[in-house]
């Protein structure tokens, strides 16, 4: 459905916290301009932890707006209340998205069984495809590739954001659920990689400031040429590193901030970016020429 560079786009905000719709207008420009695959609307990134459900079903609302259909839009509805998910995914039906991007419980720490179950709820109650995102370091729990595989053959599970940094899950993941089942890297630093291996893209918090050299390091990487994409990676290194020197949104959020794309605003309990870690990102974005 998707191969490439998709964007877990940030949620932009004013400086009191409310969520900026001109900036979010400017940015789904930005990624169409730039070739991006496709736009995560409020996935993690686009802070949905601290979004209610209402201002969550109106940003995937205004992003699909925006798109206009020149761009897919996928929209994050992971929650840690089955119930949640499965309303939110439903606001993602009813506006648009053409599909959905569903975390792991966070906190509850589910057993595998009741990843499979929450999982197949969601997938049961609303008929729109669904990628599952796995993200222990975030979430506390580590859905396996085994109960990945249980779900794969759910008609509308069709992929998985795998986000451990484990490359060896790529070759278990594909011998367990088939080829057509997608892969997606949700780690910047080993995704290159990833796709060499035979995923089939990254949803990319990099994809925010840099989103024409991620996707043309995901085109060479899809087509095998490794000299290439490891070229064309080399340089977005340094970033992908200096874009998690605190917890994600928050670099990238600055990093947009003075590339000129969005204005100052975060929602506690996160914070801006210390003064001591904005020389770092700002050296990053001038290293891949991007300020």
């Amino acid at each position: 459905m998707f191969r490439g560079s998709i964007v877990a786009l940030i949620t932009p905000m004013h400086s009191d916290g409310e969520i900026d719709e001109v900036s979010l207008r400017r940015l789904v420009d930005f990624h169409v301009a730039a070739g991006t695959t496709a736009v995560v609307a409020v996935g993690t990134t686009g802070e949905s932890a601290t979004l209610d459900e209402d201002e969550h079903c109106a940003v995937i609302r205004h992003t699909v707006e925006y798109a206009a259909g020149r761009i897919p839009v996928i929209a994050g509805t992971g929650a840690n209340s089955t119930r949640e998910a499965i309303a939110l995914t439903r606001c993602a039906k009813a506006a648009g998205a053409v599909a959905a991007l569903l975390v792991t419980p966070y906190y509850n720490k589910p057993t595998q069984e009741g990843l499979y179950l929450h999982h197949r709820a969601v997938a049961e109650a609303v008929d729109i495809p669904q990628i599952l995102y796995n993200v222990p370091g975030r979430t506390a729990c580590d859905m396996q590739p085994e109960t990945v595989a249980r779900l794969s053959v759910i008609d509308n599970i069709i992929g998985i954001k795998e986000a451990t940094g484990d490359l060896t899950r790529v070759a278990r993941l594909r011998q367990l659920c088939g080829e057509q089942f997608l892969l997606y890297s949700g780690d910047d630093a080993t995704g290159c990689e990833f796709m060499l291996l035979g995923g089939d893209g990254v949803i990319s918090v990099t994809s925010n400031v840099a989103p024409q050299q991620m996707q043309a390091m995901c085109v060479a990487a899809l087509t095998g040429d490794r000299e290439r994409a490891q070229t064309l990676n080399h340089p977005l290194n340094v970033l992908h590193q200096a874009l998690f020197v605190q917890s994600n949104p928050i670099p990238v959020k600055w990093a947009a901030m003075a590339m000129g794309l969005c204005g100052v605003g975060i929602r506690l309990p996160l914070t801006w970016l210390s003064d001591e870690c904005q020389p770092r990102v700002r050296e990053a974005l001038q290293a891949a020429h991007l300020i």
